[in-house]
């Protein structure tokens, strides 16, 4: 799932939800369509074209898209990043029940606290490194953990620059000691 919501335009909500498994040649397994559409609450609108639909709808359609085919992980890079706060609350809440009601792994990517709120777990990533995990998360644990997170980055950078200071200063230092030993 991305930012954007890669529908087809020219098919229909059912049409763009069943398309990867028409593309596979796979089967439709009605009975989890069916609890799909119904956990992402589109089933007066399965025969709307994208234009037809609000964006929070078109995004729980590629939502509905993703989880069709019932793979092992859902990644969902900024999902409601392009969405309005009601239609974001919609996407999130639904994310959140695909993992309670379908039993879904989602691995969501995000910079907004509030949805990170909606995982059971939060994980910080700092320059490609794990700096911290949240359990149950709030909206304000997370900013806290953010503003820590922030701090020991400015921290190490601090003495990242300090060590490199010291580094130069001992390179120069060792310089002048070896040009006055040479007579310069």
């Amino acid at each position: 799932m991305f930012q954007a919501f890669n529908l087809v335009p020219t098919l229909t909500a059912l049409e763009n939800i069943t398309l990867p498994l028409d593309i596979a040649r796979r089967p439709v397994d009605r009975a989890h369509l069916d609890a799909v559409v119904a956990a992402v609450g589109l089933q007066d609108r399965l025969h709307h074209k994208p234009s037809e639909l609000s964006g929070g709808q078109q995004q729980r359609v590629a939502c509905a898209r993703a989880l069709v085919s019932r793979p092992a992980v859902v990644f969902a890079d900024e999902p409601t990043g392009n969405l309005d706060s009601a239609s974001s609350a919609e996407v999130l809440g639904f994310l959140r029940r695909s993992v309670t009601e379908l039993g879904q792994t989602i691995v969501m990517v995000t910079h907004d606290p509030t949805a990170a709120s909606y995982a059971h777990r939060v994980l910080f990533l700092a320059d490609g490194l794990l700096v911290g995990e949240l359990l149950d998360p709030t909206p304000a644990s997370v900013l806290d953990a953010l503003a820590a997170a922030a701090q020991s980055a400015a921290d190490r950078s601090a003495v990242s620059r300090s060590t490199a200071a010291q580094h130069t200063a001992a390179q120069h230092t060792a310089a002048q000691h070896s040009a006055a030993r040479s007579g310069r």
